[in-house]
């Protein structure tokens, strides 16, 4: 790509500071939780790049973290559960990617936002799948993960609300989800590219991102201890209800 076309994706005056603060914010709560990343970046950096872009700079940003935790959550996952999963995952991110691609944007933002939000209060309300697991539930839980993380980027929380309801150690369910993330990022990938959504233009957006993402991950990272755990975890919160907020198309005549 020439410089000039270069520049020409890259984001101007208020859509750069939300892209900016996107992923410095989403690079913290990475950081210091491991979760939420996605679910305070794709809103902001939708209001900069809209949906279409931000969603598959999401995936190129987490490349690198999928990278280096999936040999260590092979080990330890329980891998026929996250075979099932990743069926699902298999099924439904194709369809995400459709609606991120078929939709049109101003109204794939209101929807980016309400879903979020709606994630978000599954997240804090601490519940937990109690049933007994079963094949095409599990199944379902991946593809519902999947038609969310294809549109967005965001396929944990169901996923993780299913993981924490089963019985086995913390070790294994956090080795599970981070499998079950690698496999939902590889789908993506796929889908991404075969619509045409991971192209050239992202590089820009992409290295004026990853710098403010990797220092929010390290600030994350050294932050942990500092505060306790609930605490940061209801600034998680706040930060990811303030992001789908802000990203409402309502706030466009104010905010860019």
């Amino acid at each position: 790509m020439e410089l000039e076309g270069l520049s020409a994706a890259l984001p101007r005056g208020a859509g750069l500071a939300w892209l900016l603060a996107g992923a410095l914010a989403g690079g913290l709560a990475r950081g210091f939780s491991g979760f939420g990343a996605a679910l305070i970046f794709v809103p902001l950096a939708s209001v900069a790049l809209g949906p279409q872009r931000a969603a598959p700079l999401m995936l190129l940003l987490e490349a690198f973290a999928i990278a280096a935790l999936t040999p260590g959550a092979w080990r330890l996952a329980d891998r026929r559960a996250v075979g099932w999963l990743a069926l699902g995952a298999l099924l439904g991110t194709p369809l995400g990617a459709a609606v991120l691609v078929l939709a049109d944007p101003r109204a794939l933002r209101w929807g980016v936002a309400a879903v979020i939000l709606g994630l978000l209060a599954l997240v804090a309300s601490g519940w937990r799948f109690r049933g007994r697991p079963a094949a095409p539930l599990t199944v379902g839980v991946g593809m519902a993960g999947g038609v969310l993380g294809g549109v967005a980027m965001v396929s944990g929380p169901p996923v993780i609300a299913y993981l924490l309801g089963q019985e086995g150690p913390a070790r294994q369910v956090r080795a599970s989800f981070a499998l079950y993330l690698a496999a939902g990022g590889i789908f993506a990938g796929i889908a991404y590219a075969a619509a045409g959504l991971l192209d050239a233009a992202l590089l820009g957006p992409f290295l004026l991102a990853a710098p403010a993402y990797a220092i929010g991950i390290w600030g994350g990272v050294a932050m942990f201890g500092l505060a306790s755990e609930a605490a940061f975890r209801r600034a998680c919160y706040g930060m990811i209800a303030l992001a789908a907020l802000l990203s409402l198309p309502a706030w466009d005549g104010v905010l860019r």
